[in-house]
């Protein structure tokens, strides 16, 4: 039986990020990407629409630009909006799959990165190969893991190199993560010991029950999920979850309270475009729900951060 507890009505405070998803196009497929990006996908954002980010980010007087797709660095303007962005003094975040760093086309990808100082969110959903593959695809830790020490000997995750990466846990399935600070002393230890990798901090992210993660369970498989989330909501989580201080601008420069609800096709409720943030505060405005928003207040909570406790 389905639980019925509805999600708490919330409205954004300060905006500090843009979220801007440049296309789904990507060199992975993984299964539980609530994107659904691939390589067969299309869909990238315009030259006129990536326009407008630098200006934005002026504008509202942002801190951070959060870059993701699909891979983001397919997009063709990647890195000449980084450029512009980092010119700002605005923290960039690329939020990378690691195998797009021996992507034909990418040489010196990871060089860039660093030159810029752009802060890596890398996904490494397991420091297993095998579990790793099974999410991600054959083959594709072993290529992770060449892709985190060429980070590693341009100083990211080094002490004292201001060269910030992060690794990117999800559950193997309907559960919720394990805490995150022993599952990252894990990943260090395990990591260090048996590849001599090193990383600035690891985010436990919680599996939303949406798009490719919740079609490959069964009907009674996500609904037992939804449960858990519902049962295991915190209220104390609330004042910190991502949609509070941050929007989500997708492809095609429409405006998302979430990357979650981008995904869903939940604009805001009153349809913006990225353009309309040059002239527009949206501090204080509502923001739309769900059942699927459990998934950031459940137990530790789940962000694009990490855990919220």
């Amino acid at each position: 039986m389905r639980l019925t507890m509805q999600f708490p009505a919330l409205r954004r405070g300060v905006l500090s990020t843009l979220q801007v998803n440049l296309g789904y196009r990507c060199n992975q497929a993984c299964s539980h990407c609530h994107v659904g990006a691939g390589p067969n996908r299309t869909e990238s954002m315009e030259a006129a629409t990536v326009a407008l980010i630098p200006a934005v980010l002026q504008a509202r007087r942002l801190s951070c630009l959060d870059l993701t797709g699909g891979a983001p660095e397919l997009h063709p303007q990647f890195r000449s909006l980084v450029r512009q962005v980092r010119a700002l003094g605005v923290e960039v975040i690329d939020r990378c799959n690691l195998t797009i760093l021996q992507e034909s086309g990418q040489e010196g990808l990871a060089a860039f990165l660093a030159d810029q100082g752009v802060h890596v969110v890398a996904s490494l959903p397991c420091y297993q190969a095998d579990n790793v593959d099974r999410q991600r695809g054959a083959g594709v830790f072993t290529r992770s893991i060449a892709g985190l020490r060429e980070l590693n000997r341009l100083g990211y995750g080094q002490p004292g190199s201001g060269l910030a990466l992060d690794l990117v846990f999800n559950p193997q399935g309907a559960a919720l993560p394990p805490p995150q600070r022993q599952l990252e002393e894990d990943y260090r230890r395990v990591l260090a010991r048996d590849h001599g990798v090193v990383f600035s901090r690891l985010l436990a992210l919680t599996n939303m029950p949406i798009q490719r993660f919740a079609q490959a369970l069964p009907p009674e498989g996500l609904e037992s999920y939804n449960n858990l989330l519902r049962l295991h909501h915190r209220p104390e989580n609330l004042p910190s979850v991502m949609c509070r201080s941050l929007l989500s601008v997708d492809w095609q420069g429409h405006l998302h309270d979430c990357d979650f609800n981008q995904q869903l096709g939940l604009g805001l409720p009153e349809p913006r475009h990225l353009g309309d943030l040059l002239d527009w505060d949206p501090c204080g405005g509502p923001i739309r729900v769900g059942g699927h928003c459990f998934g950031c207040t459940a137990g530790a909570g789940s962000s694009c951060g990490g855990s919220l406790a």
